[in-house]
């Protein structure tokens, strides 16, 4: 059954290329179907890649190969929600070392211009902690991280 709402973000080429990836990547995510163009239309020729059906982490997505009209920005980004340090450094990592680069505050982008949050569930949980003066700390401790450090966000939360 095709979902109510669908995700579709805009890619300058490149769309089976990101499915596939972000289907190796994250847990419980798949590339469903590739579409090819009928006919030409203004970035690209009939029967090129127009656009792909994927989950990321069992979100429904389309990826579109629309052309350099549009460009990503972190006006938008996936937060992905980590166990541990283990996955977050592989998730981390696979996403910078796809041709991706580092951000601050846990976020990143890949090499195709999205970005991700990779967000550990203990930074997410300190920052609610109803003693604002533990929240205060763990935000000053992540607003000077890149990668979330598991362990330092526990020193901060415990003072």
């Amino acid at each position: 059954m095709t979902p109510k709402n669908t995700i579709c973000i805009w890619y300058d080429g490149g769309a089976e290329e990101a499915a596939e990836f972000y289907a190796r990547t994250f847990p419980d995510s798949a590339v469903k179907a590739v579409h090819h163009a009928p006919s030409d239309y203004p970035s690209g020729k009939a029967g090129d890649v127009l656009t792909v059906e994927f989950t990321v982490c069992g979100i429904p997505c389309i990826a579109l190969n629309g052309g350099s009209a549009f460009k990503q920005t972190e006006a938008f980004s996936f937060q992905i929600a980590t166990d541990d340090q283990a996955e977050t450094d592989r998730l981390w990592s696979a996403i910078v070392g796809n041709g991706g680069r580092e951000s601050a505050c846990g976020w990143c982008k890949d090499k195709w211009g999205l970005n991700w949050q990779i967000t550990p569930r203990v930074l997410t949980d300190a920052m609610a902690d109803p003693d604002r003066a533990v929240a205060k700390r763990v935000f000053e401790a992540m607003m000077q991280m890149g990668k979330i450090d598991i362990a330092a966000i526990e020193a901060a939360r415990r003072g």
